[in-house]
């Protein structure tokens, strides 16, 4: 009898090689932070899939999330002295108790007015986080303190490399646990049709706030490895423009894909990077690619991709 491995063992896998296999063979330091900032982008991503791809509730404020974790470790070490890590984890929870208490207002709204809602939040916090110059250093923005673990500072592209991929692996199987659960068929269930779920038992309020603070974490948890990764950290990290490039990721990948994330991710951070041979047509360029990504793939690179094996093997 053949040996079958089920569909989620199969995305931690490919999860696993994405990490390992390029950190065997990268050449310098700049590959290593740009595989890092893959990492980060596709761990908030994740969230923002959950949230979107399976509760579908739409966010245009994730990068305020983002932001909350990215200033944890800057502002708590520099006012009170803590040490980065145990500051980035208070960022997290911050953000996951932010979420939970502005969520339960603003999810009973839908589709636009939802949308709006939560832009409106990501505004705010960059509001915020922009304004408190005394605290945030304002636009300028602060520096972070570099993190050690047991007296060995993390500073290299490559340790953040490391690190941030057994984030993401690690995000992965927490978002694959969370989807094989009765949960995740809640979720689904969510997003086909809020009024069939009703109708079955679901908590339709419970599921969607739960989604959302789920999606807040994981975009913390990026926030915090990218200020920890970079040294640095100003408001633009939750600005409306980093939010959207999110749900960019999570539409090219594919929306309800956990690996559609990672690939969405790569495609937005990778491709810039390669296209600056074209100097003054760099944007364009991008532009160009996405639109006919969005043509060709409509559903997405991971999502696309598969229907069309599937397709080719009937």
């Amino acid at each position: 009898m053949a040996f079958k491995l089920s569909p989620a063992t199969l995305i931690v896998l490919a999860a696993i090689a994405i990490v390992v296999l390029p950190g065997l063979v990268l050449p310098s330091a700049y590959y290593f932070r740009v595989g890092a900032l893959v990492f980060i982008s596709a761990l908030a991503v994740i969230g923002l899939n959950l949230l979107m791809g399976y509760a579908g509730q739409v966010s245009l404020g994730h990068a305020g999330f983002f932001a909350i974790g990215a200033y944890g470790p800057a502002i708590l070490p520099a006012q009170f002295g803590w040490h980065p890590l145990m500051a980035a984890f208070a960022g997290v929870v911050l953000a996951a108790a932010l979420a939970f208490v502005i969520g339960k207002p603003i999810l009973r709204l839908k589709g636009h007015y939802l949308a709006v809602a939560t832009l409106g939040v990501g505004m705010l916090i960059t509001l915020v986080l922009t304004a408190e110059v005394a605290i945030t250093g304002g636009p300028d923005g602060m520096a972070v303190a570099r993190a050690s673990v047991l007296g060995a500072k993390l500073r290299t592209p490559e340790t953040w490399y490391w690190i941030c991929g057994v984030l993401l692996i690690l995000g992965v199987v927490a978002a694959i646990n969370l989807l094989d659960s009765p949960t995740g068929r809640a979720l689904r269930a969510l997003h086909d049709s809020e009024v069939a779920a009703a109708g079955l038992g679901v908590d339709i309020a419970g599921y969607k706030l739960l989604a959302f603070v789920a999606a807040a974490i994981y975009a913390a948890v990026a926030g915090a490895a990218s200020a920890l990764l970079n040294g640095h950290v100003t408001p633009d990290v939750g600005s409306f423009l980093h939010s959207v490039e999110f749900v960019t990721m999570a539409v090219i990948g594919g929306l309800g894909s956990i690996l559609g994330s990672i690939i969405g991710a790569a495609v937005l951070v990778i491709l810039p990077q390669a296209l600056t041979v074209f100097h003054d047509y760099e944007t364009l360029a991008l532009g160009v690619m996405i639109v006919l990504f969005m043509l060709f793939l409509r559903e997405g690179i991971v999502p696309g991709l598969a229907r069309r094996l599937r397709a080719g093997q009937t």
